[in-house]
């Protein structure tokens, strides 16, 4: 009797032992669902950030803890006072650059004046100045318009139209030239940037290649994960690796003594860094030049 009392208690502490791991398995399951269900509008935060950096969004929207929500509170409040900030920073680069835009009108006229009065030396270094002056308005406020566009997020431009357009303004422009200019854009193919500086930039590059081609221009682009890389060929006598650096800083031109400023290639590269992207130079299969433009996606 004896033994068969001690089985029962062995029997029962065992059936004992079994429900409290099985309790401890479901208490324990029922805290990982709990936590897991708590983390979830943590994840949901952190996709809407994500969407926010890749410009996809200008808020954070959503409801979340009331622990979370006082900070997106601010964050949203933080980046509605940053927007406006930029455009009012902008609006006056804007009218700095108009006001100044007028007296330089009146000087290039000043220097037509002088050619009529016999004074050429003079009209030509009227002239120089006044087109040196307008380079570097240009520059610096397309500056201020792209970190306004980089800061403030949703922007968005198809390349085709943009490329398409500037094609052929240039092959007008270069008419002499019998240049062959050829343009494959995607149509769905869109750069998180403003149809300015969109313009500004691949308007430089282009017509960079039409004063060093041969005869072919070769424009395309494509799309690698978040990156839209536009790719821009010709057939010219191309540049020296030692120089490919040194052409995207202010100031320096391929040709000396060629005219301009310097400032179109180091617009290109600033523009493109203040968007988050980049340009290189190459060798072009077409022995040339090859220029590359990486911008983000949109």
């Amino acid at each position: 009797m004896h033994m068969g009392f001690m089985l029962f208690f062995h029997l029962f502490r065992a059936h004992d032992a079994i429900g409290i791991i099985f309790l401890g398995l479901v208490l324990m399951a029922a805290g990982l669902f709990g936590l897991r269900a708590s983390l979830l509008p943590f994840r949901e935060l952190r996709e809407k950030l994500m969407a926010l950096r890749a410009g996809e969004n200008r808020r954070v929207p959503g409801v979340y803890p009331s622990e979370v929500q006082p900070l997106i509170d601010n964050l949203n409040a933080l980046l509605e006072d940053r927007e406006k900030a930029v455009r009012r920073a902008v609006a006056t680069a804007g009218d700095l650059a108009h006001g100044l835009k007028t007296p330089l009108a009146l000087l290039a006229r000043e220097a037509d004046r002088a050619v009529d009065a016999g004074n050429v030396e003079l009209a030509e270094s009227i002239a120089q100045q006044v087109e040196r002056m307008s380079r570097q308005i240009n520059y610096h406020l397309a500056r201020a318009r792209a970190a306004a566009s980089g800061s403030v997020n949703g922007v968005r431009c198809p390349v085709a139209p943009c490329a398409n357009a500037l094609v052929r303004t240039l092959l007008k422009l270069y008419a002499d030239r019998a240049l062959e200019i050829s343009s494959s854009i995607a149509p769905d193919l869109c750069a998180r940037a403003q149809r300015e500086d969109l313009d500004e930039m691949l308007g430089n590059l282009l017509d960079n290649a039409c004063k060093w081609a041969r005869s072919r221009i070769v424009l395309e682009a494509s799309r690698t994960d978040a990156l839209l890389v536009l790719t821009l060929d010709d057939d010219g006598p191309g540049l020296a690796r030692a120089l490919r650096t040194v052409v995207l800083e202010r100031g320096v031109r391929f040709d000396e003594a060629a005219p301009g400023s310097g400032l179109g290639l180091a617009i290109v590269r600033d523009l493109a860094e203040l968007y988050g992207g980049s340009i290189s130079l190459d060798d072009s299969p077409l022995g040339g030049l090859r220029a590359r433009i990486s911008l983000p996606a949109s």
